[in-house]
């Protein structure tokens, strides 16, 4: 039996190793960090997610996660709300990649941390201890690049730099947004702020890099700015858990890999979407187990690939063209001011940016 070889432990990484060992083809994965470690991501795992999950048998409500079932959208004093059409759930990356790689583990996937992949060569990944055997290659190495094996930005949004911050919220201000993802749009990027297990806040932005530099180029002006917002003021009170925030660049949002090589890419190295709907973490999870099952099945990687990419790219363009839409003040206000007045709207736009049902029914969740 050839032996599956998976870069990166992420959501993805680890659903496609998990499923991979289910079905008796006990893979590789190579995962660089040599522990569990946050990542820069809004956290919020959507109830597709959850379907997934527990269809690979784990159990998410273990690591005690905030309960979600509300979306408001803030820009200036302009707010939309509306109840989603769904229950999701606020876990921390930390809690949940680590958790998910230790249950691939015990279901026959061997699991290699702190082991880096430098490159490709001749269909093997090249790591410092040597070079793996032949066999398929899932490349699931999230919004980092790995070297040799670029995605192509065209058409993307390109200029724009991520920052991710934990919170320990006082009480009034955990109460006040209990049940509730928030996203506050302003000048040069957007914020989402929600809770997490063990009484945090997530709170993870995107800013153009252009505005950045305007206001200094640090973090310190940046969150100055971001508490003028009436949607973050109150995180003034808010203790900060992280030295420094987790900071990215050059993420491609709106990203499609094209069907084309031998790679299977899985989670951010096959669809980037904007950050603010969402659905990342279950396009991921979607991604794996799809990719596993194809993989166990002889289908080769450009036919996977156009699967994927026919069960998310509706959602990647919507997303992105939101995102546009919503890059300039007179867009923000427009969008806030339309859903407002029409909420179910709101939940409608929740709704299309999710993997569609069929598929994910499709994929056996």
């Amino acid at each position: 039996m050839i032996r599956p070889v998976i870069i990166g432990g992420g959501l993805a990484g680890g659903a496609a190793a998990l499923r991979l060992a289910q079905r008796g083809h006990a893979p590789l994965l190579l995962e660089r960090e040599s522990g569990a470690h946050d990542k820069i991501c809004g956290e919020f795992l959507s109830v597709e997610a959850g379907r997934h999950l527990s269809a690979l048998g784990f159990d998410v409500a273990r690591l005690g996660g905030a309960r979600i079932d509300r979306v408001r959208i803030h820009a200036g004093r302009r707010t939309a709300e509306a109840r989603l059409p769904f229950v999701a759930t606020g876990v921390t990356r930390r809690s949940l990649d680590a958790a998910l790689l230790d249950h691939a583990a015990a279901a026959g996937a061997e699991v290699r941390r702190d082991t880096a992949v430098r490159h490709i060569a001749d269909g093997r990944a090249v790591t410092a201890d040597g070079v793996t055997d032949a066999g398929p290659l899932l490349l699931a190495t999230g919004k980092h690049d790995l070297r040799g094996e670029p995605r192509d930005p065209a058409g993307t949004i390109e200029g724009l730099i991520g920052f991710k911050q934990f919170f320990r919220s006082p009480p009034r201000l955990r109460t006040a947004l209990a049940g509730a993802v928030e996203v506050t749009a302003f000048d040069g990027g957007y914020a989402g702020l929600q809770c997490v297990e063990g009484d945090r806040l997530n709170l993870c932005l995107l800013v153009d890099r252009e505005h950045f530099r305007a206001l200094g180029g640090n973090w310190t002006a940046l969150f100055t700015a971001l508490l003028r917002e009436p949607g973050l003021a109150a995180l003034a009170d808010a203790e900060p858990l992280l030295a420094r925030p987790l900071t990215i660049a050059n993420v491609p949002y709106g990203y499609l890999a094209q069907p084309g090589d031998d790679l299977y890419r899985l989670g951010d190295q096959a669809a980037v979407i904007p950050s603010f709907c969402g659905d990342g973490m279950a396009m991921a999870l979607h991604g794996g187990r799809l990719a596993a099952d194809m993989v166990a099945d002889g289908a080769p990687a450009p036919l996977f690939q156009a699967r994927l990419r026919t069960d998310v790219a509706r959602q990647v363009r919507l997303a992105s063209n939101l995102q546009r839409f919503a890059g300039s003040r007179a867009g923000r206000f427009a969008l806030v001011a339309g859903l407002g007045a029409v909420p179910a709207a709101l939940a409608a736009l929740a709704r299309w940016t999710r993997v569609a049902p069929g598929a994910v029914a499709r994929a056996g969740a």
